[in-house]
């Protein structure tokens, strides 16, 4: 019988003799996996309990762990294969041949290799380390969620690069130079920190006889040394450069042969490459603390500052004035306050980036808020959405910011009342978008950008920029093109800033043309600016001038580069991914930011950061879409534009729909139309959608864009399908403001078009946020309206989300014999279109109406069913909800030691998905638990913990309940009892909870 193989290198996987064994996912999974990593070794107790529950384990945690290990035992034992786990003090060892396991053999055969690499072997050497790295399937344990398990995953992850690196190294020494360009390309794109690979990079092109692109390396990883981390290349590095520059970087000495099995090793050591060390074992990766959901948000420190430019150039007076206006003099009352306008191109954006980083942490150590306020797009930001979006940010849920403008400011101004943070408005539009955004704490300062001078904020401290002075243009080329090249041709490049005005943006763009092509003079430029000298002797007078020097460069590009750069200047998104370079020009390649790159060595695109997977996003200058979008207009024909659109839009679709399918385990619960899908790349869409709300985080402004892009362009049916599906953001996040936005821009393309469906579907989902927002009447209309529309068409899931939202404002009416009667006909509509997890959100809903009736065993039942299918499909959030409803039931039994563990399992479940308001709900419901077992001192506990996590996020309602809560517990401490309900009862008498209010004044004048 052949053994068990396990594979830690990737997904967590065991493969047997008839093929992979299904783990249970959760705790069997974290358990063997640590198992693993330790194989023939014992793993204690305490550390299975610690991967798993971390700082807050249960009282019956080992015994929790001992049955998860009986479970693996027969799991194993099932398969026959040659392991075993066996209980030795003070834990578990789990027995099998070190081959068996991928981590362990990979780990042998890397010291195999490194003893011949000692002796000498070096082409053996090569072998075994490929055929470790072979092994990996991906990131180590990729999928599990352990904090402590992912510290042990990122070191090895750390020593399959530096077994990577070890067998190019060798490979090197052999000669093999060519055959490594390749892949060192790949591998310094994917990990563009690694100065060794990029070290190698260097060698293997110039050992190649490629001695300027070995070069161009070097340039390119200091610019994005310099840019990302605000550092040099390390000494090793730079002494490659010195080397090439100098002719003084030999290829190995004779490029060592690769040797057969017993053929003996030359007495001379090969001569490593200059400036290259020996191959060293590198330090695992030390582990970083992940601090709980609780203080996460009660003190979030924002840190939203976009990268700096690091060749930036300015007067240093300049500097230092801002410095004070925003840090203030002793004795100053009010916020720091400092505009910096001027024309486009002169570079606010860049000096206020460069500012806010230079005093982010010595001046405001509380945070930076950034947000782009788009001033010169069709769309400025409103205060509403910017507030929305801090306020989330300093760790406030969607669900309790509130609608108004004046509320959420003056949440705003409360959040920021005793901290010293640093807020940046780029591109205002006026005074107007920026007075509402303005902190009222003198520790805070606001650094705003835009063209209009802003001369209506008062106490501002003003900058207007205009073109650089002589010699500033002339460092800001040196930094470019480079010192020795500018010295060498002083006087052209004195012309060459001189004809291009001295603007920083016309000047950037020239400098890349040289930078990108070294065998052209500094002359030879200048020549070719003369060439079109109508174009630039506009470029001192306003936009006119930016279009010349853009021309330039538009028409230096390809023909298929031309093209993207004029179809991407549609997307509306504040960054963009690369898949939308292949979306726009229909090109399916696997690689699509290889169709970026040529616009960015130009500088017509700039590298916005780096994806979770890796790779680059981008932004246009705002001037430069401009350009584009004019070029656009001239070039394409409307049917042209609105396919590339459509494209555009489908790719964004098909992301959203799979994000949506990754959270519920399937496309449930949704309605979706009938408009073509465009698909980027299944290994971006794998990689970027492995956390669904991560992305839909992340994407939000893109998407919410599309909706209404789309809705304007007439695409009617993909802008109310995308509208509908980000509802999984919507709802989980609180976002009500965007759900009603986007709902409303696709509300009115579908009423122009006539199309029934999507009209349906819109007032539907509207439905859902109005009763969200507790406005019952407005979503019995739209629910209603939407329903009529439905069974016209026989739309068997839409008339089932209608009547479960119908059922739902009926339960919490009181009306439970309608919300069972709706609920039932809900149930039979899911069913009929075959929707699993509906169904299984209807048994939830009204087991709470069977339990509220003493109804336990149906209640029981229909939550047994729910909880089946949504660990069926996977869909945690489901079953997060089900587990405290059967948590409560549980505790109605009397059943208090299950309900303890399965509130505290949904507490996990909350923490893990960021479910702030869900842990002060959890925290709550297991004091509860600890007050109805007899046990005063847990439940004072957990309900302290539930008061400080409902108003860290300034959730007053949900922590006055809990006080009230705590204050029964403690009537024999009068003063703790009046201090706890004081702050209740003006809560309670503010938000008219009567029944709430008369209990806790009869808990006051009884302590009295």
């Amino acid at each position: 019988m052949s053994p068990l193989a396990f594979r830690v290198l990737g997904p967590l996987q065991v493969h047997g003799p008839d093929g992979p064994l299904r783990l249970p996912p959760g705790r069997q999974e974290v358990i063997l996996a640590a198992l693993l990593l330790e194989t023939n070794r014992v793993v204690s107790t305490n550390h299975l309990v610690d991967l798993i529950w971390e700082d807050n384990p249960p009282e019956t945690a080992r015994t929790q762990v001992q049955i998860c290990v009986s479970r693996l035992r027969k799991l194993l034992a099932g398969a026959d294969g040659e392991v075993s786990i066996t209980t030795r003090p003070p834990g578990y060892v789990l027995h099998t041949d070190a081959a068996n396991v991928d981590a362990a053999l990979f780990t042998s055969l890397v010291l195999r290799a490194r003893r011949l690499r000692d002796q000498g072997e070096l082409g053996q050497a090569v072998e075994l380390l490929r055929n470790a790295v072979t092994l990996w399937q991906g990131d180590c344990l990729s999928g599990l969620d352990s904090g402590p398990l992912a510290n042990k995953a990122r070191q090895l992850n750390e020593e399959r690069l530096n077994a990577v690196e070890l067998r190019i190294q060798l490979e090197l020494e052999l000669g093999r130079y060519d055959g490594l360009v390749g892949e060192l390309q790949r591998l310094t794109h994917e990990h563009p920190l690694r100065e060794k690979l990029r070290g190698q990079l260097i060698q293997a092109l110039y050992w190649s006889g490629r001695q300027a692109e070995a070069l161009e390396a070097f340039r390119t990883a200091r610019r994005f040394l310099a840019e990302e981390l605000g550092l040099e290349p390390s000494r090793e590095l730079r002494e490659l450069e010195a080397a090439i520059l100098a002719g003084r970087l030999p290829a190995p000495a004779g490029a060592v042969p690769v040797r057969t099995p017993g053929e003996k090793a030359p007495h001379e050591e090969p001569a490593r490459p200059a400036g290259v060390k020996a191959e060293e074992e590198t330090d695992a990766a030390a582990p970083t603390a992940t601090p709980s959901a609780e203080s996460v948000r009660q003190d979030a420190v924002p840190h939203q500052l976009p990268a700096a430019v690091a060749d930036f150039v300015t007067d240093a007076g300049r500097i230092a004035a801002l410095e004070e206006a925003l840090t203030g003099r002793p004795g100053r009352t009010t916020v720091g306050l400092a505009a910096i306008t001027g024309k486009p191109g002169t570079g606010k954006s860049t000096l206020a980036v460069h500012v806010a980083h230079m005093l982010s942490e010595t001046g405001f150590p509380d945070g930076q808020l950034y947000c782009d306020l788009r001033g010169t797009t069709g769309t400025p930001a409103t205060p509403e959405e910017v507030l929305g979006r801090f306020l989330r940010a300093l760790g406030i849920p969607g669900q309790l910011i509130p609608e108004s403008l004046d509320e959420r400011a003056e949440m705003y101004r409360t959040r920021l009342a005793s901290r010293r943070v640093l807020v940046v408005l780029d591109d205002a539009a006026g005074e107007g978008q920026v007075l509402p955004l303005l902190p009222g704490s003198r520790g805070c300062a606001v650094l705003v950008t835009g063209r209009a001078r802003l001369t209506a904020l008062p106490g501002a401290h003003r900058v207007e920029l205009d073109v650089l002075a002589e010699d500033q243009a002339l460092e800001l080329l040196s930094r470019i093109v480079g010192r020795e090249r500018v010295a060498g041709e002083a006087a052209a490049a004195e012309a060459l800033v001189r004809t291009v005005g001295r603007l920083p943006l016309a000047l950037r763009i020239v400098a890349a043309r040289l930078a990108a092509r070294p065998h052209w003079t500094l002359a030879s430029m200048v020549q070719r600016l003369a060439n079109e000298r109508h174009r630039l002797d506009e470029l001192t007078h306003g936009e006119m001038t930016m279009r010349a020097s853009l021309s330039l460069t538009y028409e230096g590009l390809a023909p298929e580069d031309r093209r993207l750069l004029r179809l991407l200047s549609m997307a509306q998104a504040p960054t963009l991914p690369s898949w939308l370079a292949g979306a726009l020009l229909d090109d399916r390649r696997h690689f699509p930011s290889d169709l970026m790159e040529p616009l960015v060595d130009v500088q017509m695109l700039d590298v916005a950061g780096v994806e979770r997977t890796g790779g680059f996003r981008y932004r246009f200058h705002e001037i430069i879409r401009v350009y584009a979008r004019e070029q656009l207009a001239a070039e394409h024909t409307p049917e042209t534009r609105q396919e590339a659109l459509a494209r555009m839009a489908g790719g964004w679709m098909h992301l959203a729909q799979k994000a949506h399918r990754t959270v519920y385990g399937g496309d449930f619960t949704v309605l979706h139309g009938d408009a073509p899908r465009w698909e980027p790349p299944a290994s971006y869409s794998d990689e970027v959608l492995a956390d669904p709300l991560a992305w839909l985080d992340a994407e939000q402004a893109s998407l919410c864009g599309m909706v209404e892009h789309t809705a304007d362009a007439g695409l009617h049916d993909l802008s109310w399908d995308l509208a509908t599906s980000l509802v999984t953001l919507f709802e989980v996040r609180g976002h009500y403001d965007l759900w009603e936005q986007t709902h409303l821009s696709a509300l009115a393309a579908v009423r122009k078009a006539g199309n029934l469906r999507g009209t349906a579907a819109i007032r539907a989902s509207l439905g859902s946020l109005y009763m969200s927002r507790n406005q019952f009447d407005t979503a019995r209309q739209a629910l209603n309206s939407a329903l009529d529309v439905f069974q016209a068409l026989d739309e068997p899931m839409g008339e089932a989300l209608c009547r479960r939202d119908m059922a739902l404002i009926a339960r919490t009416s009181g009306d439970d014999t309608s919300a069972l009667e709706l609920y039932r006909r809900s149930l039979a509509d899911f069913d009929r279109a075959g929707d699993v997890v509906g169904r299984a959100i209807v048994l939830t809903q009204s087991a709470h109406i069977r339990m509220r009736q003493g109804e336990i065993e149906a209640a029981q039942s229909q939550l047994d069913e729910a909880l089946d299918i949504y660990e069926g499909v996977g869909y945690t959030g489901g079953r997060a909800r089900t587990l405290r409803r059967v948590g409560q039931l549980l505790l109605e039994q009397g059943r208090s030691d299950l309900a303890v563990l399965t509130f505290t399992e949904v507490l996990e479940l909350c923490r893990d998905s960021g479910d702030v308001i869900g842990e002060g709900h959890l925290l709550r419901d297991l004091g509860h638990a600890f007050a109805v077992m007899g046990r005063p001192d847990r439940a004072r506990d957990f309900y302290d913990r539930a008061v400080t996590a409902r108003e860290g996020v300034m959730d007053f309602g949900g922590g006055a309940l809990a006080r009230l809560d705590l204050a029964r517990l403690l009537d024999a401490e009068p003063g703790r009892s009046r201090e706890l309900l004081v702050p209740a009862v003006e809560v309670f008498r503010e938000r008219r909870m009567g029944r709430e209010l008369a209990e806790a004044e009869r808990l006051l004048a009884t302590g009295s």
